[in-house]
């Protein structure tokens, strides 16, 4: 689990096949002393494994479904990359629940300056668009971020010149890719409500749509 407040940058310095997956070796701009080998590392918002370590640097193994679902499948040498290391229970909950697994990909349509920040527009398919609420919590490239506006087309950001500065938020352009999860609760919430029901739930006292109406939570 990690909190979508990213760590600091690294370089991806290493990439080879292996069968139809690939093994990546990234160099962190940080020092990883503490991070064992196993540990849960996010390399631009996916949730990674460290299968060796050296130094500052680290490969991991990323999976087929991995490089279908993310920007991992167009990587290069020399691309900079978001890090954040696994969140601990002691730490700080200062973005928002982010669990690294990657519900797809949306793409940089506009950026504009705004005063002090700077206002982006992603466009995202449909399957992504429809978790996602004004004021809700989506992780780009890693990076928590709150919406701004929100259709079925994509969604608007807007960030801080210091997000743009530590993060690769900052060295991108419009037309380029970007790993995106959307919030983890509005999933399962979908889920409860149109397959699950309460095991011994009694009578009248499930949840559904009237329910969620009368008590506020959906707009009538």
């Amino acid at each position: 689990m990690f909190t979508g407040i990213i760590e600091g940058l690294g370089t991806l310095v290493g990439m080879r096949a292996a069968g139809e997956a690939r093994i990546i070796t990234v160099a962190a701009d940080f020092d990883l002393a503490g991070t064992r080998i196993g540990d849960s590392i996010a390399v631009n918002g996916a949730c990674l494994t460290a299968t060796t370590l050296a130094g500052n640097r680290f490969t991991a193994d990323v999976s087929p479904e991995t490089l279908s679902k993310t920007t991992f499948g167009a990587a290069k040498i020399g691309q900079r990359v978001n890090l954040e290391r696994a969140l601990r229970l002691s730490d700080r909950l200062d973005g928002h629940l982010v669990s690294g697994h990657i519900d797809g990909m949306g793409r940089l349509e506009s950026r504009e300056r705004a005063a002090t920040a700077i206002v982006l527009r992603f466009s995202a398919p449909p399957e992504l668009t429809r978790y996602m609420i004004v004021k809700g919590s989506v992780a780009v490239d890693g990076v928590s971020l709150t919406i701004n506006q929100c259709d079925d087309h994509g969604f608007t950001v807007s960030i801080i010149p210091h997000t743009a500065q530590m993060t690769t938020i900052g060295l991108k352009g419009e037309g380029d890719g970007f790993n995106i999860e959307t919030d983890l609760i509005g999933k399962y919430v979908e889920r409860f409500l149109t397959r699950g029901q309460a095991p011994a739930a009694a009578p009248g006292r499930g949840i559904d749509m009237a329910l969620l109406a009368k008590s506020g939570f959906l707009d009538r």
